[in-house]
């Protein structure tokens, strides 16, 4: 992938973690039963910090972290829908999107990150997969509107 090429890969895949995120930190303060995608992400970087021997950081700084390196990581994630070519973005975006969302609802449990919370309210693992859906959409989009040569 050329340099140019990548970098509006990065600016999709940037877009879709934002749009995941947003929807997550919107969704959290308003739905009773909203994914907590937030929780399981600090435990996870708490678990890899302790990995390496450090200690991990709590609160408002851990919450921080965590949100970055999240937004770090959908990004890096999401740039793949730029990968390929351009009649499949769409379906790339949706793909992608929908599996991370099947992770984020399967693997936390299987990677001794414990059960996301309200994950038995069955709109609470549904939310979930669409926020992570909605974000390779985002992402797709994106890239599409970066497309050089792309009028208005």
């Amino acid at each position: 992938m050329e340099t140019s090429n990548t970098l509006r890969a990065l600016a999709g895949g940037a877009a879709g973690a934002l749009a995941v995120t947003a929807l997550n930190e919107g969704a959290r303060r308003r739905i009773r039963h909203a994914p907590r995608m937030e929780v399981i992400g600090m435990r996870a970087l708490s678990a890899g910090i302790r990995a390496l021997g450090g200690r991990p950081p709590r609160g408002r700084k851990l919450f921080r972290e965590t949100m970055a390196a999240d937004l770090v990581s959908n990004t890096i994630y999401y740039a793949l829908v730029g990968a390929g070519s351009r009649q499949t973005r769409l379906r790339r975006g949706l793909l992608l999107g929908a599996a991370a969302g099947l992770g984020a609802v399967l693997l936390p449990p299987l990677l001794g990150l414990g059960h996301p919370p309200g994950e038995r309210r069955p709109a609470t693992p549904l939310m979930t997969v669409a926020w992570y859906t909605a974000g390779g959409l985002a992402a797709a989009l994106a890239r599409r509107m970066l497309e050089p040569g792309r009028e208005g």
